[in-house]
């Protein structure tokens, strides 16, 4: 495995010290090392030129066994039957696939149908991939987890998981979204997680992946980390995606029941990319179905204020927390802040599996302004009584700008990552709701007086 001393991992020299600066002529002389003209998708880790393992000497052994143990389960039919039972029992699964037919109607062109990873437990698609791990932590006798979280849904989903086997749990969320998803913080907390909040940098997603490295880094031999999406090292991305795949293996079965057919496009969100790759995994083969991805607009893409990496020209080539793909960094590698109202659209990085669909055309990238996502999802709310999670809004906005474009005997899909309860806070300041307001300022006179 290879470390380079770039922003923001960690350092060789002193594991829990982080350094910010990247050396270029240690980056170019790796990367000839590497030849990248000679990555591959059969190169293990890498998805084209993107991926890899960029890890600490300290973490190597850690890493080996995560490989080693993953591998073995994927290969034996009996864990994946293992994993699909507890998701059918204990998870809601299959989840189902609703025709929105007042939004279908409303836009007057495709078929419209929206994939409800929101009726998973803990209301989110983040379960499905916690609950493996979950599986492959008790294959390696470890006690602790630890995560990241950005929209709290991945912590609430691992603070799920780590109750149910008996882990002990801590969730990294940065102090930014701690504020923004405090219903999520007390879940988790209730559910006997410890919830840190960090501190650093721009106190949310990216930081938050940097405190749990450094956790792992001091206690790897009893804690697992429950990387939440598929990025960082080998084989987090691929292991990640192999979870979440369950969403596209039922979306196929499902679609063609209800529509007779493949559907044209499907839409998801994107930030990290595990919603996105898993129901797009049931489709790459299939060249007449388009494959969307929409990141963060945030502000707008002319304004900087954004989290859009794929869909503007603001990200470069880059090595980050592990590994390789199109970060939003300056021309130095110090990674920019990002805007989105969705705090798990909110990341410098993105899959490098989804980069590599990119690269080759097989995954088209939009962007959605927050405004745009607001408009989108009060009209969903009236529309079709469903309360989409910010973050899913954004495959919704680029959905209705184009089923008009589409013909009334196709079929779009959109994947609804999660249900919108975790935003209320957010939702209710971005409507102006006076009532909430009112009943918001009483509580904290109540409090107060207390």
């Amino acid at each position: 495995m290879i470390f380079l001393g770039i922003s923001p991992l960690l350092s060789l020299s002193n594991p829990l010290k982080m350094e910010y600066r990247i050396d270029l002529e240690r980056l170019k002389q790796s990367m000839r090392r590497l030849g990248d003209k000679d990555i591959t998708m059969d190169k293990p880790g890498y998805f084209g030129q993107w991926g890899g393992a960029y890890i600490p000497e300290v973490l190597y052994e850690t890493f080996r066994e995560l490989r080693e143990v993953y591998a073995k389960a994927k290969a034996d039919p009996a864990f994946w039957q293992e994993y699909l039972d507890l998701m059918s029992s204990y998870s809601c699964r299959p989840t189902p696939l609703t025709h929105a037919e007042n939004l279908s109607r409303h836009f007057g062109g495709a078929r419209i149908f929206i994939k409800r990873e929101d009726l998973n437990h803990t209301g989110a698609h983040k379960a499905n991939n916690v609950m493996g791990q979950g599986l492959l932590v008790k294959r390696m006798g470890k006690t602790r987890v630890i995560a990241e979280t950005g929209a709290g849904q991945h912590g609430v989903a691992c603070a799920t998981m780590a109750a149910k086997f008996g882990f002990a749990c801590t969730i990294y969320m940065g102090e930014e979204d701690v504020h923004r998803q405090r219903p999520n913080v007390f879940w988790m907390e209730k559910l006997g997680a410890t919830v840190v909040p960090v501190t650093t940098g721009s106190r949310t997603l990216k930081d938050a992946i940097n405190e749990a490295f450094r956790d792992w880094v001091s206690n790897m031999d009893t804690t697992h980390y429950v990387m939440g999406t598929v990025c960082g090292p080998h084989p987090f991305p691929e292991m990640v995606a192999w979870f979440q795949s369950i969403i596209g293996q039922e979306a196929r079965k499902q679609i063609i029941k209800a529509h007779g057919n493949l559907p044209a496009r499907i839409y998801a969100c994107v930030g990290g990319g595990s919603n996105a790759m898993g129901i797009f995994q049931g489709f790459l083969a299939d060249p007449s179905v388009e494959l969307i991805g929409v990141e963060a607009g945030g502000k707008g893409l002319d304004t900087g204020q954004h989290a859009a990496r794929l869909a503007s020209s603001d990200a470069s080539p880059g090595v980050a927390q592990g590994y390789k793909t199109m970060f939003l960094q300056d021309s130095d590698g110090q990674m920019r802040d990002t805007h989105s109202v969705a705090a798990g659209l909110d990341y410098i990085g993105v899959s490098p599996l989804l980069t590599d669909l990119w690269e080759k055309g097989r995954v088209r990238f939009a962007a959605a302004t927050d405004q745009e996502v607001m408009a989108a999802l009060d009209l969903t709310i009236k529309k079709e009584g469903i309360i989409p999670a910010l973050e899913s809004t954004h495959a919704f906005v680029q959905a209705f700008k184009e089923a008009g474009e589409l013909s009334g005997d196709q079929a779009i899909i959109i994947n609804q990552s999660g249900r919108g309860d975790k935003d209320i806070f957010t939702i209710a300041h971005a409507f102006d709701d006076p009532s909430w307001k009112e009943f918001i300022r009483k509580k904290g006179e109540e409090y107060a007086a207390r």
